[in-house]
């Protein structure tokens, strides 16, 4: 399934690279991507916006100003759909490593 490649933070969104996405990336139900949420340096994580652009995932929070890391799927029974073309599913990450355990609103 599809694997981080490239994390790049740009002013207000995080622009996550995957490999293993010939064709692109979609989501299991043909819904919006859910799964994902976004932090600044502050280290709460809320639920983010996320939205496919070719083999990319863009994702942003109207307050999230400066995001500083990102986290898919990470839960003990995660509701995410993020999948390759193939129909693989992509793999739980995080952008960070914060040591502290860090939960938020998901």
């Amino acid at each position: 399934g599809p694997m981080v490649s490239d994390v790049t933070i740009k002013k207000n969104n995080v622009r996550i690279k995957f490999t293993h996405a010939e064709g692109g990336l979609v989501t299991s139900n043909k819904e919006k991507l859910i799964g994902f949420a976004i932090a600044g340096s502050d280290k709460k994580f809320i639920a983010a916006d996320a939205v496919i652009k070719g083999n990319e995932i863009i994702v942003s929070h109207p307050m999230v100003k400066n995001p500083a890391s990102v986290r898919y799927a990470w839960a003990d029974n995660p509701n995410c759909n993020l999948y390759n073309k193939s129909g693989l599913p992509a793999s739980p990450f995080r952008t960070d490593d914060w040591k502290e355990v860090t939960f938020g609103k998901q």
